[in-house]
């Protein structure tokens, strides 16, 4: 079609990739393409909604009425957190999986009926968030009962899910025959995360499937009424076991990009390893931070799970912080491409788009993403972010500038090395990664902002001017507002940049010939010939890098801690 899953292969249907040395069998290779493209297909609707809900948020503009607004924001929310994310985290797997392992997909008639199933209950979830009349509701992500929703709605929601499911098992298949034939030898880092990847997805299916099982036979009538509580509890299985996915998924993309593209080396695979087992037993528990002020639950199960349980999945994250930076100040270090305290990093390859994006991912998710989930896991702090824009800003800061961005440079990378094509044009593509990340960063810390500093709620069409139901004003947050809306516009030109790349290349680019692909691949090649062992190298850099961070995070976890004692003088 198009010439799009065309590549030379072999006559045993394998070809080698010239970037990575990667022995690629069609079998993998295609389904790859089939569900990038789709998880392109699914950004492009949930971009389109971005910006009639941005619009509305910026009174200025006011684009959509109260009844409008909710139904643009679930599908704005559906199509970017869920089909977007899910859609390339099936692509990840099998890159992750049977690519990395230089083997065929196993059952990949399973591919096929998985990608299907999954459109079909990505239709069927928009069609029915579209055309919702009163007296359902458009969901939003928070699909709580007993709001009515769309029928329609439950069931695309589980039809999706089952689909996710069977789109998976040919990667956990691949997995079981490679152990069976190699018994005893260890997973490679990147197929090791995207197994971790795909356990806790099914963990989140599991509970998606029993959650929207619920409140669909509640819907029908099959049974007479749902508890509120337990709906709540199975709900965050998925609605963060997703987010979780996302989180493990980027994570494996940067340590495969700072490699392929960085020249990052693992500094140890033990410890990397370590932290992936540790978000297996620990991430999700970390969903409790959304019913932090749920009072259906006891104190004593709130602090456990988002305190000790939540801290688990938080020193993981930190083991990542510190090795993927240290892996790639020791990689270049040992090409012989590090120079004083930062010169491993103000010499990398800025201008290729899937390096740059990467490192953005990386620092955007940790200073904005990572620092703020902490202090919203904190059951005091929790107060002051809980429904309020700092918690949208939060969403944004996690699922947008870390796994949409990494997420964009692992596009890049597809696009020039399965679909074997050239940028239509090198220079926007170089472009594209600071105008969308710088923009976006701006627009997430003004909707942190407005929430944290003046409580401006997030449930509400009108946020500044007229709160419906009170006199209430909070006009005084109008002038971020303003921010908030100019930046919101820039980088949703800066997605529509994306999308006209992604899409232009593909269809428009020039073909690459083997041995095309030169420029991608860093200095020094991706395998460093001799020298000493990474570990005899200085990894001062990213020791200040670390100390940077540990900065920001204690000053940041302060200040909230100081507006909220600023609370206390109510009343008095």
């Amino acid at each position: 079609m198009l010439g799009l899953f065309d590549n030379d292969y072999g006559p045993d249907g394998f070809r080698t990739c010239s970037v990575t040395g990667l022995r690629i069998h069609r079998s993998a290779e295609n389904p790859t393409k089939l569900f990038a493209l789709t998880a392109i297909v699914a950004l492009l609707v949930g971009g389109i909604f971005a910006f009639t809900v941005a619009m509305t948020r910026w009174e200025f503009v006011g684009l959509l009425e109260a009844g409008d607004f909710y139904t643009h924001l679930s599908m704005h929310a559906w199509n970017l957190l869920i089909f977007w994310m899910i859609f390339m985290e099936i692509a990840i797997l099998y890159v992750g999986g049977p690519m990395v392992l230089g083997r065929r997909l196993s059952i990949p008639i399973l591919a096929k009926v998985g990608w299907a199933t999954m459109v079909l209950g990505a239709v069927a979830v928009n069609y029915g968030i579209w055309t919702t009349t009163a007296p359902n509701e458009a969901p939003l992500l928070t699909a709580y009962v007993p709001n009515p929703s769309e029928p329609l709605f439950y069931a695309g929601v589980i039809v999706f899910l089952l689909g996710a499911t069977v789109a998976a098992l040919p990667f956990f298949a691949t997995l079981w025959v490679e152990k069976r034939e190699n018994a005893g030898q260890t997973l490679p880092l990147v197929t090791f995360a995207a197994f971790t990847t795909a356990v806790i997805a099914v963990e989140a299916i599991l509970g998606g499937l029993a959650a929207f099982s619920y409140a669909f036979l509640w819907r029908m009538e099959i049974i007479a009424s749902v508890d509120a509580a337990i709906y709540r509890q199975l709900y965050w299985i998925a609605g963060h076991g997703t987010q979780q996915i996302n989180l493990v998924a980027m994570i494996a993309v940067w340590y495969f990009l700072t490699h392929v593209v960085g020249g990052a080396e693992v500094v140890s695979e033990k410890v990397s390893r370590t932290a992936f087992i540790l978000y297996l037993f620990f991430i999700n528990l970390g969903a409790a931070h959304h019913l932090l002020s749920d009072p259906a639950v006891s104190t004593g199960w709130r602090i456990f799970n988002t305190s000790y349980a939540f801290y688990g999945a938080t020193f993981a994250s930190l083991i990542h912080a510190f090795a993927i930076p240290a892996g790639i100040e020791a990689g270049r270090r040992r090409r012989g491409l590090g120079g004083g305290l930062f010169g491993w990093l103000t010499g990398a390859p800025w201008r290729n788009p899937m390096f740059s994006a990467t490192i953005f991912s990386i620092i955007l998710f940790g200073f904005l993403g990572g620092i703020t989930g902490v202090i919203m896991g904190q059951l005091q702090l929790n107060m002051t972010w809980h429904n309020t824009l700092a918690t949208v800003g939060h969403f944004h800061a996690t699922v947008v500038l870390g796994t949409t961005v990494a997420f964009m440079g692992l596009t890049y990378f597809v696009i020039r090395t399965l679909f074997m094509r050239q940028f239509i044009s090198p220079k926007l593509a170089s472009v594209q990664p600071y105008l969308y990340s710088g923009a976006m960063a701006i627009a997430t810390l003004m909707l942190m902002y407005v929430g944290i500093l003046y409580g401006v709620p997030r449930r509400t069409t009108e946020v500044v001017e007229n709160i419906p139901g009170t006199e209430f004003s909070l006009s005084a947050a109008g002038p971020l507002f303003s921010v908030f809306g100019v930046f919101a516009l820039l980088a949703i030109a800066g997605g529509v940049l994306f999308l006209v790349l992604a899409v232009g290349s593909v269809l428009f680019g020039k073909r690459i010939e083997p041995g095309d692909n030169d420029d991608i691949t860093p200095d020094g090649g991706l395998a460093a010939d001799g020298g000493e062992s990474v570990h005899h190298y200085e990894m001062r850099g990213t020791f200040v890098l670390c100390l940077v961070f540990l900065t920001a995070f204690v000053i940041t976890y302060l200040l909230n801690w100081y507006l909220l004692s600023q609370l206390w003088k109510i009343g008095l």
